[in-house]
């Protein structure tokens, strides 16, 4: 069955086509007002950006929404889960914040802030879905209560799924601590053969699983949650990620996000931002160039339909020279294969049809 995507370009010659307007056009057009009931407890589903980033949604676009939402009587509030890597937001406090320091306070946006997960990230409930890789998963206790929710993506790559939209909005932003260790648990650093026992990683590590063996650092499996801190640090690039694990890890993903919607059935909107499209997550502490130009909004109710969509669309663009982007920069071409060569982001996309999350098929209309 194939779904509708509804997109809006940047173009804007009046204050009739700026983008917030567009926003909102693309909310009527969606027909968003029929999933929120009046009293709905409403997440808006977001990422806030680690300290340093600055390729995060504008927080002005976020207040549009929650406006959009009190005007059908529901109660919006904004929320993200902790990270697993030791960052400026792995626990409440500083994820608070770091989101108020990046413009996301009341003020601004119109909801109070919830960090779905408690204050380490252990606020969880489980939920049943019986799937391939999972029978259980651990989704953030605010978000499972919530009775509806809004999804806004910062469409952009990454170096373990080839790109972030929604549907990783979902699988990883909505689980708990340990459930993205499971999302986690099959995709763990390698050490390669440019250690030279400097040390580094063992004094980074914050769960102590590295030491120094006889010819290079020995990574406890047991005790490593897979932050990738070791890699990100190692001074001689003697860390390395198991590419081979990648296909298991996005379908884990894809079935934490089964498991983050499953209880909102037709209660869920989903907004995708193809702009600052950067090679990386919002996660890292820093924002690099952009692989392509900004290209629009995009909306649907279908998850796996507004990612295929704004996947589609970036692949239509010519690739920028200068940025991460090494191959692929001509139109067509794959542009998030051309940044992450050894990484296949259809996976995430054909695993999330196969389990039921919704369909790659769909017709895009133009607002």
């Amino acid at each position: 069955m194939r779904s509708v995507v509804y997109f809006s370009d940047f173009r804007s010659r009046s204050s009739h086509e700026n983008k917030l307007n567009k926003i909102i056009n693309l909310f009527e057009a969606s027909k968003m007002d029929g999933i929120f009931d009046e009293g709905d407890l409403t997440a808006i589903k977001l990422h806030f950006g680690e300290e340093g980033n600055d390729s995060f949604l504008n927080p002005v676009f976020v207040r549009i929404i929650a406006d959009e939402l009190h005007k059908l009587g529901a109660e919006p509030f904004i929320t993200d889960t902790n990270t697993l890597y030791f960052g400026s937001r792995h626990q409440a406090v500083s994820h608070i914040q770091t989101a108020i320091k990046h413009g996301f306070d009341y003020a601004v946006v119109g909801a109070p802030l919830v960090i779905a997960d408690g204050l380490m990230g252990n606020n969880y409930r489980e939920v049943e879905i019986d799937k391939e890789h999972f029978k259980k998963v651990k989704i953030a206790g605010e978000i499972e209560e919530a009775q509806s929710m809004v999804v806004l993506s910062h469409f952009k790559g990454h170096p373990m799924c080839g790109f972030g939209g929604a549907l990783k909005n979902l699988a990883m932003g909505c689980a708990s601590a340990t459930g993205k260790i499971d999302q986690h648990e099959c995709s763990k650093p390698l050490i390669n053969e440019n250690c030279n026992l400097c040390g580094t990683c063992v004094l980074l590590c914050p769960l102590k699983a590295i030491s120094l063996g006889k010819e290079r650092a020995v990574i406890d499996m047991e005790l490593c949650i897979a932050c990738n801190l070791c890699m990100a640090e190692c001074p001689f690039s003697a860390i390395d990620m198991d590419w081979d694990s990648l296909p298991e890890f996005m379908e884990r993903m894809m079935e934490y996000a089964y498991g983050a919607v499953k209880n909102k059935p037709n209660k869920i909107g989903y907004f995708n931002f193809l702009m600052n499209i950067t090679p990386d997550c919002d996660c890292e502490a820093f924002s690099d160039a952009h692989i392509v130009q900004d290209i629009g909004i995009l909306a649907s109710k279908d998850p796996v339909a507004l990612d295929t969509a704004s996947y589609h669309l970036v692949n239509k663009e010519r690739g920028l020279r200068g940025s991460e982007i090494q191959t692929n920069l001509d139109e067509g071409e794959d542009k998030f294969r051309g940044t992450w060569p050894d990484v296949d982001g259809w996976i995430q996309l054909k695993h999330a049809q196969k389990i039921g999350l919704g369909s790659m098929d769909y017709d895009m209309v133009k607002i």
